[in-house]
């Protein structure tokens, strides 16, 4: 599983997203989106941070922990919703 945390300078919930992935003990990589625009063509946000799955935006927006951990426990098992 590939998780993408799509940033922009100082945003806070990215922070809390990083903090979340790193208690659940899953690698991630941040994606600065000011210096790789191309990012928002292939994944809308309209709020920082995105959270890129797979390939595919889960959120958009600082999820909260519970529904971060329930999506990304379905994913692991292979289920798309």
């Amino acid at each position: 599983m590939r998780i993408e945390i799509l940033t922009t300078p100082g945003c806070q919930g990215c922070k809390v997203v990083e903090r979340y992935l790193e208690e659940m003990g899953l690698p991630y990589e941040t994606v600065d989106i000011t210096e790789n625009p191309e990012y928002l063509e292939k994944y809308p946000i309209f709020a920082a941070p995105g959270v890129v799955v797979d390939g595919r935006l889960e959120f958009s927006g600082t999820p909260g922990r519970k529904a971060l951990e329930r999506r990304l426990g379905q994913i692991m098992k292979g289920g798309s919703e």
